[in-house]
């Protein structure tokens, strides 16, 4: 696992399960297939003390889960090759204490979101863009919902 301050944060913010900030205990995966919008929003969840690592797609998700162990997946829907849908249903069923949070700018989002509930797994989805501070709030407000451990978690 490679750490970086916050000052490098800028130059190093690119590739598979890549960490952009440290000292925090709150770890954070962001995964979309977009580099501007994990780079960003790596950057905002860096500035707030969060450590990050990216992933581009659902295997690299995956296999960041599996060795790093996140507090959080921020999982885009619509990615190459596996839905973030589908991507949040493995990582639920391998790493359930992770918390999920999908987001999506695609309309075909509702349509995923309704074939995953036949299935017995219910999200919700953010709509891209999502205001930063938004974000850090509903990030924040997922992390302290796993820190009280209560009986029926979002994902």
């Amino acid at each position: 696992m490679t750490s970086v301050t916050r000052k490098e944060t800028r130059r190093k913010t690119r590739g598979r399960g890549q960490a952009v900030a440290v000292e925090t205990g709150k770890r954070i995966l962001i995964v979309d297939d977009e580099p501007e919008v994990t780079e960003s929003l790596a950057a905002i969840l860096a500035q707030h003390n969060y450590e990050v690592r990216l992933a581009d797609c659902a295997e690299a998700a995956v296999e960041t889960v599996a060795q790093w162990a996140p507090d959080l997946a921020i999982v885009d829907v619509v990615l190459p090759q596996m839905s973030g849908i589908d991507l949040a249903a493995v990582i639920r069923a391998s790493y359930p204490d992770c918390r999920i949070v999908l987001f999506s700018g695609q309309q075909t989002s509702q349509a995923l979101l309704e074939e995953a509930a036949k299935k017995g797994n219910l999200y919700e989805i953010l709509a891209k863009p999502v205001h930063p501070m938004f974000m850090l709030d509903y990030v924040s407000s997922r992390l302290a919902g796993r820190a009280r451990g209560r009986g029926r978690r979002p994902v």
